[in-house]
């Protein structure tokens, strides 16, 4: 089966990492996967504009439901081409809800702009997917659309590393996670030595930031950040995540609170765990339990007197080792591409 995907994707943020598994992956059970578009320039993703040729479409909305190449004609094209029952829509920031307001955080705006986004999708298909556990609205589907590729997995030597701790993610409403894992560190400070943040938006303006959006969209606190001696790198591509990760001695998996209130999975939350680090999850255990199975409890960084959980990962490096080694087990059962793109087959075959 040849599987359209139409997504804007950009090669450091986002879902770039999974466009490429996909394309990868599907190639290896006797489907294919391209990306709809015409890029200007030479692009590590498979881009097609022939829709003659293809079985099935997959929309991936993921901060917009607009073409990043392409026009009406385009639209009409793809959905005249290819039937309803043939097409999916992966809803990866919770955003085919009602409006949300979270601590800070938003899915729309207000009102209207979701009832736009829930009618967009709704006139491209009946199968609404989000890669969830737990979706809001009973009409819609959980699809784990970002996965785990056992291919991923560096070994696992936590010592001779440069930081002690990285972080490796844009600043979208993430401040204040990120906050509470560096209020964490403070009384052990020294015990964690080097710290690094590698993304857009933490000592100096995103490139999206903008004064019509929340002020929890972009803020950051760049003067605390260097009290705290935090060293702020530049964005890389997708491919240089997990290399960067494993630069350090532990890695926090931090969302922005709409995603925590959601339960949505990110590409981080299985990216972390491949990388040669300690994932240090800031989540709800319940949350943790559901997608990392119990061994991921023991990851979590407590609400009550964090700084020891700190300290223990220095502390007792192998025992986390055993425990990184076991969610790599439940991830690559649980999460694999190969599992991802038979499940979406099936759908679009008219078996979900």
């Amino acid at each position: 089966m040849r599987l359209l995907f139409i997504h804007h994707v950009l090669d450091d943020r986002g879902s770039a990492q999974d466009m490429v598994q996909y394309a990868n992956v599907a190639r290896t059970l006797g489907h294919e996967v391209v990306l709809f578009g015409e890029p200007g320039r030479p692009s590590p993703f498979p881009y097609t504009t022939d829709v003659a040729a293809v079985d099935a479409a997959v929309f991936i909305f993921e901060f917009t439901t607009e073409l990043q190449y392409g026009d009406l004609l385009a639209w009409a094209r793809i959905l005249s081409r290819i039937p309803r029952s043939r097409r999916v829509v992966i809803d990866c920031d919770g955003k085919y809800n009602d409006a949300i307001h979270v601590v800070g955080d938003i899915n729309h705006a207000s009102r209207a702009m979701s009832r736009e986004w829930t009618e967009i999708c709704e006139s491209i298909s009946d199968t609404i997917l989000q890669p969830t556990h737990r979706p809001l609205r009973p009409n819609v589907k959980p699809f784990f659309f970002h996965g785990y590729d056992r291919s991923w997995e560096t070994a696992l030597e936590l010592d001779g590393k440069p930081f002690g701790m990285v972080y490796v993610g844009n600043n979208w409403f993430r401040w204040r996670s990120l906050r509470r894992v560096l209020g964490s560190i403070e009384p052990v400070r020294d015990r964690v030595g080097p710290m690094a943040i590698v993304g857009n938006g933490w000592d100096r303006p995103a490139p999206w930031a903008k004064p019509v959006l929340p002020e929890d969209a972009y803020y950051r606190d760049p003067e605390y950040l260097r009290d705290l001696g935090v060293e702020t790198m530049p964005p890389i591509r997708f491919d240089q995540v997990i290399g960067w990760m494993s630069r350090g001695i532990f890695n926090p998996v931090i969302y922005r609170p709409l995603f925590d209130h959601l339960r949505l999975v990110t590409c981080r939350t299985f990216e972390t765990p491949a990388a040669n680090t300690v994932p240090l999850l800031c989540q709800d255990p319940g949350f943790v339990e559901d997608v990392f199975g119990p061994a991921g409890l023991e990851l979590v960084l407590p609400s009550s007197c964090p700084q020891a959980k700190i300290v223990d990962v220095f502390e007792r490096r192998q025992h986390y080792v055993e425990v990184v080694r076991e969610i790599r087990e439940v991830l690559n059962e649980r999460y694999s591409y190969a599992a991802r793109v038979r499940e979406l087959v099936d759908i679009v075959g008219g078996h979900g």
